[in-house]
């Protein structure tokens, strides 16, 4: 988590029930130029309840209607057993791989694995006690934002903060499946940077690349989106999630931004030194006798760089010159009386 654009490839339930296709999901993730992968860790149980009633059926408008909160998470999760494994994977490719635990349990488990790096959910942000857990192991926390208010978003920062860790990251996210454009609201990323004091970044669930991109114009610390190995795995996220080819061009043009945003500096370079050269300044405009006066006919601000500076000109004007001058002798003080 350095000043580069963290790009995360967000595996989520892209899997297939097949660990090679996440393997391979690693592997093309970082050929692709991402910074790391992230998985997701719990079971159906330790999310929900199986249970039918009308509170875990899913009616919000979302692609996933019709249906209970554990059926969804019984075809979405990770195997808890594939962890060891995937971790083993990723380090043998040198390869970050970390992931987003929705429990205790959870995190002992990805702490076994040695998870580099904890993500909470948007969904998980109120669960106070889930965060304090995680952050007291004294690593780098995300924490998306997507259906927070600000007290609840200040009072997870707050949590991380009592147990130790502050080094903390807030990822702006519109929490549907896919988000629209106009509801990225990018300028609460930037709010979110000086209101609580962290570094921030986005989870994208829009289509396309165009919020990301210009997240990363806008100082993004990290960037996460769903990344897909083949549209043909399908799945609860397929349709908003990435390819390969797509989410290779995103880091392509977010790298590119990263050289443009460059960093602060005034600094003269040797290129700006000899740009220089062509700046204003002030130049004899007429020739000129020893006693003449110094006026705007005579004396005027005009490219190149070789005479006293523009900001000089109320100071000259009104004094004699000490010497005879042709038109085109740059101005100096030694030629002033």
């Amino acid at each position: 988590m350095s000043n580069k654009v963290m790009m995360i490839a967000e595996i989520s339930a892209n899997h297939g029930h097949d660990i090679e296709i996440v393997k391979k999901s690693i592997l093309k993730a970082k050929e692709i130029g991402c910074d790391a992968a992230k998985i997701q860790s719990y079971t159906p149980d330790t999310i929900t309840l199986d249970c039918d009633n009308e509170y875990f059926q899913i009616d919000t408008g979302t692609i996933w209607d019709g249906t209970t909160l554990y059926k969804l998470y019984s075809e979405a999760f990770m195997p808890w057993e594939w962890h060891e494994e995937l971790y083993e994977y990723a380090r043998s490719i040198d390869f970050p791989l970390l992931s987003t635990p929705f429990d205790f349990t959870a995190v002992d488990l990805l702490e076994k694995c040695g998870n580099p790096i904890y993500k909470i959910a948007s969904f998980e942000i109120t669960d106070i006690p889930l965060i304090k857990y995680a952050a007291r192991l004294g690593k780098p926390m995300i924490i998306s934002t997507g259906i927070a208010t600000e007290e609840e978003i200040r009072d997870a920062v707050e949590a991380c903060h009592q147990v130790g860790n502050t080094d903390v990251c807030l990822l702006k996210c519109t929490s549907e499946y896919p988000a629209k454009l106009e509801d990225a609201n990018l300028n609460t990323m930037l709010d979110m940077k000086e209101r609580f004091g962290c570094k921030t970044g986005l989870s994208d669930h829009t289509t396309g690349d165009a919020v990301a991109v210009a997240a990363a114009a806008m100082g993004a610390a990290v960037i996460e989106k769903h990344f897909i190995l083949d549209k043909a795995i399908g799945g609860p996220d397929a349709s908003f999630s990435m390819t390969p080819e797509e989410f290779g061009a995103m880091v392509e043009k977010v790298r590119l931004v990263e050289k443009i945003r460059g960093q602060v500096t005034y600094e003269i370079t040797e290129k700006k030194q000899n740009s220089r050269k062509y700046a204003r300044s002030l130049f004899i405009a007429q020739d000129v006798k020893a006693g003449d006066k110094i006026t705007p006919d005579n004396v005027r601000s005009v490219r190149p760089s070789n005479g006293l500076a523009p900001k000089e000109y109320d100071k000259v004007m009104g004094r004699e010159f000490a010497v005879d001058a042709e038109a085109g002798t740059p101005l100096s003080w030694d030629l002033i009386n």
